[in-house]
């Protein structure tokens, strides 16, 4: 059987490249993403304070927090970029107001100590490289201490001195360096949506796949008027769409081959159902000259020879009647009428019919049926054929054995069954008269139609033929 080689599906929009990338996103999701959402967070948050008024949305909680005083601190040394001393005094006295936990003053480009009114910092009247150290070891190196040092304008270059601002780390309160409980929750709403986000797409990966799956399942299972599935739209180039393609192919090529078949089949009835019409007419003529051929004074050869054609003018004609009643069933010309009937009358009423044959034939007919009546649901008439079928070929095929027997037995499923049975040389051994078949096709066709079960048995002792509506079901014809 020569194979199909399917097209291999690119891996760009593959399964398996959809599946590499959630693997990926899965194998980044922890040491990439927790840190990029962080950062962003971070720089988000830093943009926002950065641009922010000082007090703009801070909450009292929030104020004297080591980013919030930070960033304030330096928005304010930009605010401050063309003002007064006298200005920069007054803003830094709001400010100390506003921020009463925390010392402020400022040295202008003269290096005077400017201290707004209430300061709590012991600082000298001029400013220094000493007491810059000074100031360095006393307060920048406490550790208790946390404290900004801004240029005023935030730039050196202008030379208008600097600001500072200290404040002990008691007052910053110990959730500082850390998220508020409402920063908290929207980084952890981000992680978590990220998760149910990696949730929801593998979800739906898989979920697509499991649907087309069922999808080409159901198209297998449902079949057309013509017993074929219907096709599958191909909707994508990936694993289960060269999966689709290659079951609409066979499904169109069981069409053909179904459409093919089903041509050879109406051909080969017409065949059949018109050379039988053909033969009867030639035969019918050969036969009634044979037979008016008897009539004259022949010799004893010829006599041989004449009831030899006769013999085999029958033969041709019962083959005739067997092509002819084959086609007609297998084309549902012959209606079933199955009855509860007792099928040992209709077996004793064939073995009558046939007793002559068999006696002039020189056959030992060994007949043992039950008294007692035996029901099947069967057609009488078909159930006739079936046996006349099976006698003619007892008389045909086993003559050697000369004998027949006809009884009962019991199946496998413990249910009666009718045996005919003979002794010649075999299925397997070949005979003069042997055929092809057509009498058996047409017994194997008829019990199966009925529900009946046809199971021989043969070797070189002979053949045995059980039927019984119990061990077939309509499965047919066994050899064993």
């Amino acid at each position: 059987m020569r194979k199909t080689k399917l097209p291999k599906p690119r891996f760009r929009g593959s399964l398996l490249s959809r599946y590499l990338l959630l693997i990926l996103i899965a194998l980044l999701f922890i040491p990439v993403l927790f840190p990029a959402s962080l950062i962003g967070y971070q720089v988000v948050q830093n943009m926002v304070i950065g641009n922010a008024l000082p007090d703009a949305g801070i909450q009292p909680e929030e104020r004297y927090q080591t980013i919030h005083l930070e960033k304030m601190w330096h928005n304010e040394a930009k605010r401050l970029k063309g003002s007064t001393p006298e200005e920069i005094d007054r803003r830094l006295r709001e400010l100390s107001e506003e921020y009463a936990k925390v010392d402020m003053f400022w040295v202008d480009a003269d290096s005077h100590v400017r201290q707004p009114a209430g300061g709590r910092l012991h600082l000298p009247e001029t400013w220094d490289a000493a007491d810059a150290i000074s100031y360095m070891k006393r307060y920048r190196g406490a550790t208790q201490q946390f404290s900004v040092i801004a240029f005023i304008g935030d730039d050196e270059k202008l030379n208008r001195g600097f600001m500072v601002m200290q404040v002990s780390k008691a007052a910053i309160g110990p959730r500082d360096g850390g998220l508020s409980a409402r920063e908290s929750m929207v980084f952890f709403g981000i992680i978590l949506l990220m998760f149910v986000l990696f949730i929801i797409v593998s979800w739906m990966f898989f979920m697509n796949m499991r649907r087309r799956l069922l999808r080409l399942q159901s198209a297998m299972t449902v079949q057309d008027g013509s017993g074929l599935p219907d096709p599958i739209a191909v909707r994508k180039s990936d694993e289960i769409g060269q999966l689709e393609a290659a079951f609409n192919g066979m499904v169109d090529r069981l069409d053909r081959s179904l459409k093919r078949e089903r041509e050879e089949e109406e051909l080969r009835k017409r065949l059949i159902a018109n050379l039988s019409h053909d033969l009867r007419t030639p035969l019918t003529v050969v036969r009634s000259h044979v037979y008016s051929l008897q009539k004259e004074q022949l010799s004893e050869r010829g006599q041989e020879l004449l009831k030899l054609t006769e013999t085999k003018l029958g033969d041709l004609a019962g083959l005739i009647d067997n092509l002819l009643s084959y086609n007609l069933l297998t084309s549902g010309k012959y209606t079933l009428h199955p009855e509860r009937i007792d099928v040992l009358r209709i077996v004793r009423e064939s073995a009558a019919a046939w007793y002559p044959l068999w006696e002039k034939e020189g056959f030992e007919a060994d007949i043992d049926l039950p008294e007692g009546p035996v029901y099947w649901m069967l057609d009488a008439q078909w159930f006739r054929r079936i046996l006349d079928n099976l006698f003619q070929n007892v008389v045909r095929h086993a003559r050697s054995g000369q004998y027949i027997g006809i009884r009962t037995a019991t199946d496998a499923a413990g249910g009666l069954a009718i045996v005919i049975a003979d002794k010649g040389k075999g299925m397997q051994a070949s005979s003069g008269d042997k055929g092809a078949g057509i009498g058996l096709a047409i017994v194997g066709f008829l019990t199966r139609e009925m529900g009946l079960g046809m199971e021989i048995r043969s070797d070189e002792g002979g053949t045995s033929i059980l039927i019984s509506p119990a061990s077939g079901n309509g499965q047919g014809l066994k050899l064993k």
